[in-house]
């Protein structure tokens, strides 16, 4: 072997490298952004969970508890009400995701109920809050009979005459939720993301490295036909990709699905025209596939998890929880949540298919302006 020509063949790829800026940025970015999010993502816990405290008598006991439920991290108490059926509604708009209702009776009564209404979609945050509620009232529980015995003797006043236990009744709104159940709507809007990405570096970056588009162009074909007839194919193939996924779902695991099978298909094909627009509007600018892929690839694979497409965006640092909300991969999934897993109506996701929708246009528009036809 050469040794002196080895060496001039590895210093020319690393000059080739330092020449291209897009390569050599992802290079040193893309490690350190993986191994941040997979630590944030599989290592963090579900904080500041949005809840609503019902609040239906007063003394020592109800204050008790709603100081131990506000002192503890994985809430964010929102609001604390008088109605049950407000907080409930509250629920099941998605406002906050439970609701915990004291009963008329939890100072004087010698049965002292309490109610965790949950919206059990959301399936890990739903392991985080039960047990920790658990844990808030059993501990309550103990403090109550431990002050009983305490002064058995003596004039007790609300607390201490309280009884040994707290029943607390957890009302999960949607049912048991199995893990593939709450994974699967955010692994097809991944997978519909990811392919969409791919399949437009091939299409286009791809055809121009290779000189494809090139000879197209030669052709008396306009810029919008290319483009439209790329578009189109891209969109086909994802639908079909998304629909095979779906299937093989539920005849292996048994999913099912709650909502409308014509609205799921009408998210499907919002999310895909999204999804091929951003692969657009990057492919337009990229000179060569390796260069797309160099920058698609930082900004696709963190999204899986800052989006929460496998574990909740409250895992995350409250700075990359704002981020998720300007990411089109959020109200995808968001979408595909909520037909799949809540039964929601169109009305229930009209906002999320509005922005996927101005994502869409954006992301056109912008592909548009610069593709480059002089190839």
């Amino acid at each position: 072997m050469e040794t002196k020509k080895v060496w001039w063949m590895i210093k020319k790829d690393l000059l080739t490298l330092w020449r291209h800026k897009v390569q050599f940025v992802s290079l040193i970015m893309f490690p350190i952004l993986m191994i941040a999010l997979c630590g944030w993502g599989m290592g963090g816990t579900v904080e500041n969970t949005p809840v609503v405290i019902v609040k239906q008598s007063s003394g020592d006991i109800t204050d008790q508890a709603i100081n131990a439920i506000k002192s503890d991290k994985t809430f964010e108490v929102k609001d604390i009400l008088s109605d049950p059926d407000e907080a409930k509604e509250m629920v099941d708009n998605g406002e906050v995701r439970s609701a915990i209702i004291l009963s008329s009776n939890f100072e004087e009564g010698d049965s002292k109920n309490v109610v965790l209404y949950i919206d059990s979609s959301d399936q890990m945050t739903t392991q985080m809050v039960v047990p920790t509620t658990q844990k808030i009232f059993s501990a309550l529980s103990e403090q109550i009979e431990m002050s009983k015995i305490a002064s058995p003797n003596k004039n007790t006043n609300q607390l201490t005459s309280a009884t040994q236990a707290i029943k607390l009744q957890i009302n999960k709104i949607y049912g048991e939720i199995e893990y593939i159940d709450y994974l699967l709507p955010g692994v097809l809007a991944m997978t519909m993301f990811m392919s969409s990405m791919l399949g437009l570096g091939n299409s286009i970056a791809g055809e121009r490295e290779r000189g494809e588009l090139a000879r197209l162009f030669m052709t008396p074909t306009s810029v919008s036909s290319v483009l439209s007839g790329k578009i189109i194919s891209q969109v086909v193939k994802e639908m079909i990709r998304a629909i095979i996924l779906i299937l093989a779902a539920m005849l292996i695991f048994n999913v099912v699905i709650n909502g409308s099978m014509a609205l799921l298909i009408l998210v499907m094909l919002v999310s895909v025209l999204c999804f091929v627009g951003f692969g657009m509007m990057i492919s337009a600018t990229s000179k060569t596939q390796e260069d797309y892929i160099q920058i698609v690839m930082p900004i696709a694979m963190p999204m899986m998890f800052i989006c929460g497409v496998f574990f909740p965006k409250e895992t995350m640092p409250w700075i990359l929880q704002k981020i998720s909300y300007f990411l089109p991969l959020t109200y995808a999934e968001n979408a595909f949540r909520a037909v799949m897993l809540q039964g929601a109506g169109i009305g229930d996701i009209t906002i999320d298919l509005l922005i996927l929708l101005g994502f869409t246009a954006l992301f056109f528009i912008v592909g548009v302006v610069r593709f480059n036809r002089d190839i």
